[in-house]
Formats: C-alpha cells, structure tokens, sequence
C-alpha cells in the first residue's frame, strides 16, 4: 500500500511540474501572440498546479494527523482554489469578450499549437493512471483528480483547434471564442469547488 501511495505522489509531483512548465510558456507565448485562449490555458495550468500541491499535501499526511483535521484543512485549502478558479475566470472573460468585439486580432502561434499536441498526449495516459492508483487506495481525492485531468485533456483539443484554426485558416475569431470556453472550464471548477467546500465547512461548523 506504501508503494501506491509514494506513486500517487510521483504523479502528483510530475502534474505540477509539468503545469508550471506549461503555465509559464503558455502565457508568455500568449502575450507575445496576444492570444487570450493560450493566455486562459495558461492560467489554467497555474491553477491546476495549486490543485496538485493540496493533493500532494494531503497524500503526504496520510497516517500523519487524523482524517477529521486532515479533511477540515484540506477543504479550506480547496476554497482558496475554487476563489481562484473564479478570479481567473473573470480576467479571462473580460479579455475575450474585449478582443472579439473590439476586433483585437490575435497573430497566430506555433508554439501554442505543440503546446496543445503535448497536452493531448500527456494528459491521457496521466489521467488513467491517477484513477487506477486512487481506486487501488480508495483516495476519493486522487480519483477527481484524475477527472480534472481528463478535462484538461479536453481543454487541450480546443486550444488546438482555436488556434490552428487561425494559424491555417486565419479565422482569428477562434481564438477569443476558445477563450470563452476556458471560461466556462474556469467557472464551472470553481463552483464545484465552492460548493464542496463550504458543504464540508457547514457540517463541521
């Protein structure tokens, strides 16, 4: 069981590592192309980083402190996540909606394209084995986890397709619609998160 926990870990680890990676290239090369679906990734990646670190916390403590402490600690630190979730939704709506309909026209980003092709190679395979090892476990935590990562994985097909749909076809107006649907990733994580962590807070208050 020790041995699936320290895996659990190791992909937690890499997760992060390779969201920050990803986060950082992202956005720069986003700004540089002024594209707000890669600069949206972006900021979804540095999330999804945050996500990671409370996981690898929270797997970490196993055995360490009691489940009770452990899930009050985890909650608050889930609620801090979701806050974000929908501070950076809010940016990335403001950004989209102001560059479609002021015509703020993105130029179109190779980078970001390999970007997404790298995404949707690695997220797969990373999402299955999360779930694999969390069901081995029994970490309800570990297995959303791989859940969220699977949506990134679908994020990831439509950065692709927004930006390869300028960069071949030159329909610039992709790129802030895909911000849009970043969005709605965005929001939509931040709420369930809201929500589960102010149900957990309610019944231990």
């Amino acid at each position: 069981m020790e041995r699936l926990y320290k895996k659990g870990l190791f992909l937690e680890y890499f997760t992060v590592g390779y969201n920050v990676i990803e986060a950082v290239i992202s956005i720069v090369f986003g700004y540089i192309a002024s594209s707000i679906a890669l600069i949206g990734f972006g900021l979804d990646s540095v999330v999804e980083s945050l996500s990671g670190v409370v996981l690898i916390w929270r797997l970490r403590q196993h055995g360490r402190i009691s489940e009770e402490k452990e899930e009050v600690l985890e909650k608050k630190a889930t609620m801090f996540v979701a806050l974000t979730f929908l501070i950076l939704g809010l940016y990335v709506l403001f950004q989209s909606v102001k560059k479609l309909f002021g015509k703020e026209i993105p130029d179109p980003s190779l980078a970001g394209i390999i970007i997404a092709i790298c995404s949707l190679g690695v997220m797969p395979i990373l999402a299955w084995q999360k779930f694999k090892i969390g069901k081995q476990i029994q970490s309800q935590a570990l297995i959303a986890d791989s859940k969220e990562t699977l949506a990134c994985f679908f994020l990831s097909a439509a950065l692709l397709l927004g930006l390869g749909s300028n960069y071949v076809f030159g329909f610039w107006q992709a790129d802030p619609i895909v911000g849009l649907i970043i969005v709605a990733f965005l929001f939509y994580e931040g709420w369930e998160g809201w929500k589960e962590s102010r149900e957990e807070v309610n019944i231990d208050g």
